[in-house]
């Protein structure tokens, strides 16, 4: 059942398209609460917003607390952003910055309600100057529950892609896992990446739905092709793709390094802040690459004879989606995981998960040894069922048979 606002009885129909909506032939309207900037590596909620083609877009960026700037003076400049009047980046979809807010927010419900009614204020007013009568909402924050009731909406869709509780900082996972619980119990669909999280949001809301993370499937599929080098298993080429966090098994990493002196282990990615790398320092043979653009990927992952899949075991790490692994398995390279995420069991047959890091460097010797090009193509083939095509065509088929978009 739709979601209904008492001052507006009307609730389940589309909000009357403007003068622009009617040139474009765009009567959707959607408003994304997005816990990545727009113009972040893609993730899951910039892939999903730009395959949303036959809707209007309003995309909000996530804001920064007043005391960001003490501990990362990048923020600075992004405290006055929310007065700008936002960029259209594609023909759909307009991007915000949003008003600077309280901390501690994770701790305190009270200060998130706070915080909320400004953001909810904010958003309103930039929906009125776009037209957006009863937008659907989308929502990937738990800190939402306390702005979906100050939205009027045609609907409300909560996409969760992470154990929120479970990161670190100045959280407290109760407080969190609570109003994640309030914003489930109000949406009018859920979406979820991982068992693990179905299973505790489906005890909430009934219409929640498993729909994993995807692939950049044509992009990714470039790099596919393995030149079977006579030296590899001397000198092999291991990769890793993704942000370097504290919930990777570094340990698996060094081992693999130690195993082939000889060889190279590649980290693409950037650290989050606090990641203490030093301990790869010592192995000259980990190369930390950086930061890469999406579109260069493809080449320098052409040159893995092996791709890694690196999680140590924990709450979060259990429930996790990686966008790393579909993109390899998508190159139809041979891929050595560690046993999480729990949902690289779905692929066993042709991924090469170790129990342990011993383990993790017996399995490398056996990817590296692998020779059936069919086990290859099953990867691919495997990829191109979970593109992003793929899961945003699937979320919009169950969204328009709700009556939701």
């Amino acid at each position: 059942m739709l979601h209904e606002i008492k001052t507006a009885p009307d609730q389940e129909q589309p909000g009357r398209p403007t003068n622009d909506q009617e040139k474009s032939g765009l009567f959707r309207q959607v408003v994304c609460l997005s816990t990545s900037n727009y113009d972040a590596v893609p993730t899951r909620k910039q892939n999903v917003m730009n395959r949303l083609v036959d809707a209007d877009i309003l995309y909000f960026d996530p804001g920064v607390t007043w005391i960001a700037p003490l501990k990362d003076p990048t923020a600075k400049a992004r405290l006055a952003a929310w007065k700008q009047p936002g960029r259209q980046v594609t023909d759909n979809i307009r991007v915000f910055a949003i008003p600077p807010y309280l901390p501690f927010f994770n701790r305190h419900r009270v200060i998130n309600r706070s915080n909320q009614r400004r953001l909810a204020a904010y958003v309103r007013r930039r929906m009125k100057e776009h037209g957006f009568e009863k937008p659907l909402l989308w929502c990937y924050s738990p800190t939402s529950c306390d702005l979906v009731d100050l939205i009027p909406r045609r609907g409300l869709v909560y996409d969760c892609v992470d154990r929120h509780s479970a990161y670190p900082g100045m959280i407290d996972p109760a407080v969190v896992d609570r109003m994640e619980q309030d914003l489930a119990s109000r949406a009018d669909q859920v979406f979820c990446t991982a068992a693990g999280l179905y299973d505790r949001l489906a005890d909430y809301n009934s219409n929640t739905v498993l729909i994993p993370n995807g692939a950049n499937f044509d992009l990714f599929v470039q790099a596919a092709g393995r030149t079977l080098r006579p030296e590899r298993f001397d000198r092999p080429v291991f990769g890793f793709v993704g942000m370097l966090q504290d919930c990777l098994d570094y340990n698996a990493i060094m081992a693999v390094a130690q195993a082939w002196p000889e060889g190279e282990v590649r980290l693409i990615g950037k650290p989050l802040p606090g990641v203490d790398l030093s301990p790869l320092q010592q192995y000259p043979n980990i190369k930390l690459l950086g930061l890469k653009p999406q579109a260069e990927l493809p080449a320098l992952m052409r040159e893995f004879d092996v791709c890694l899949n690196v999680f140590r075991a924990g709450d979060l790490s259990r429930d996790v989606s990686p966008l790393k692994f579909y993109e390899y398995l998508a190159t139809g390279k041979p891929v050595v995981s560690t046993p999480e995420p729990l949902q690289v069991a779905d692929f066993s047959d042709v991924v090469y998960i170790a129990s342990h890091t011993d383990d993790f460097v017996v399995k490398c010797r056996q990817a590296l040894a692998e020779t059936d090009t069919a086990i290859a193509d099953r990867r691919i083939a495997y990829a191109r069922d979970c593109s992003w095509d793929s899961r945003v065509a699937q979320m919009v088929g169950i969204l328009k048979e709700r009556g939701l978009y």
